[in-house]
This record gives C-alpha cells, sequence and structure tokens, in this order.
C-alpha cells in the first residue's frame, strides 16, 4: 500500500457521492481485493458487485448499513491513530480482544454484526 492512497478520503464528501462510491475508496485506501469486498458488501453475486463498481446504482439497506459502519470504523481509526499507515496497519494486526484474529479478519467473517463488532471495539478505545 502506498501513501498516495491516503490522500483520498472516501468518505463522502459531495451530496453526490454514493455509499458506493465511499466504500469502493475505502476499498482501496484499505487495499482489499475483490473478495473480500463482495464479503464486506454481504455477498452480492460477482455480476452485481462488478455493475455496482461501474455503474454505482441502488444498493439494498443492508449493504447500505454495512458501508455506514465500515465508513464510522475508518473514521475512528483515523481519530485514534493520527498517522494514516498505523491505522491502516491495525486494521491488519492480531488483536488479543478478538482472539489472536485481525479486526479485518473478523470483519470478513461476512455477518453484518461482525462489521459492528468491530466498530463498537473501535469506537469504545477511541472513548467514543
Amino acid at each position: 500500500m502506498t501513501d498516495v492512497h491516503h490522500n483520498q478520503d472516501p468518505r463522502p464528501n459531495r451530496p453526490d457521492a454514493t455509499a458506493l462510491g465511499a466504500f469502493f475508496a475505502l476499498a482501496e485506501v484499505w487495499d482489499l481485493n475483490t473478495d473480500q469486498q463482495i464479503v464486506l458488501l454481504g455477498n452480492p453475486s460477482r455480476s452485481t458487485y462488478f455493475k455496482w463498481k461501474k455503474e454505482k446504482g441502488d444498493v439494498s439497506g443492508d449493504t447500505e448499513e454495512r458501508i455506514s459502519h465500515l465508513m464510522a470504523t475508518f473514521k475512528a481509526l483515523q481519530i485514534h491513530f493520527p498517522e494514516p499507515l498505523r491505522a491502516d496497519a491495525w486494521l491488519r494486526r492480531s488483536n488479543r480482544f478478538f482472539r489472536g484474529q485481525s479486526a479485518l479478519e473478523v470483519m470478513l467473517g461476512g455477518q453484518l454484526q461482525d462489521i459492528i463488532r468491530v466498530r463498537e471495539y473501535v469506537d469504545a478505545e477511541r472513548g467514543g
């Protein structure tokens, strides 16, 4: 991963920014592969995923909620670790709270609750 990604804040900052647009920017910052992105989005079919990537479009409430929690996790990590590379490294580092798994491994469990669990942990760690 290179520093250039950190110049791209994945949070929507324009009225026309979509949840999917924010997610794909986040996926680039976090250096997520296609399979990881699909899991985090709630396991849409590959054709749906590639359509979303190309055209954006509408997503289900579940997918929108997943993206919201991922974005909140990103923001909390950026606050907790002011150095972007440390924040991104934390995501992949083994964590005792997660029984030795990394936060990314937990989120890749595929359930919405897995993503929420990581968000709640990060929020608690930063005092939020």
